[in-house]
C-alpha cells in the first residue's frame, strides 16, 4: 500500500519530465519488516526494499535508501534532477556516512 510519494522533476535536453518517488507501507516478512520503495528513473522503474526489525526502522532504512539512490545516480552527478528548485537537495535523508553528498537544503542539520 503507498502511503507517501515525491514528485520530482527530471530535466534534460531542455525538457522538463516527472520523476516519480514511492514509498510503500512497511509489511511483516517472516521475522522482520520490509518497506518496498520506488523510483521511476528516465530509464525505467526500480524497486527495491530496506528491512528492519519492526516497521519503523524499516521505513526509516527505505528513506535513507532512496536518499542513497537519488545521490549517487548519473542524474544527480549531471544535475539532471530536482524538487521544487535545482539544487536545493530533495528532501530525503542519508546515513551520517552519506551526508558529505547533500546539496542545498538537504545540507541543514535538525
Amino acid at each position: 500500500m503507498l502511503i507517501a510519494k515525491r514528485l520530482l522533476t527530471y530535466r534534460a535536453n531542455g525538457s522538463d519530465k516527472p520523476l516519480e518517488v514511492r514509498i510503500m507501507a512497511p509489511e511483516l516478512d517472516g521475522n522482520a519488516f520490509s518497506c518496498r520503495f520506488e523510483i521511476d528513473w528516465p530509464d525505467g522503474t526500480v524497486t527495491l526494499a530496506a528491512s528492519g526489525v519492526d516497521s519503523v526502522q524499516a521505513l526509516e532504512l527505505a528513506l535513507h535508501m532512496t536518499g542513497i539512490r537519488l545521490y549517487t545516480s548519473s542524474y544527480h552527478r549531471l544535475g539532471q534532477i530536482f524538487f521544487e528548485t535545482p539544487g536545493a537537495g530533495y528532501g530525503f535523508p542519508v546515513p551520517p556516512n552519506a551526508r558529505e553528498m547533500l546539496i542545498g537544503e538537504d545540507k541543514i542539520q535538525f
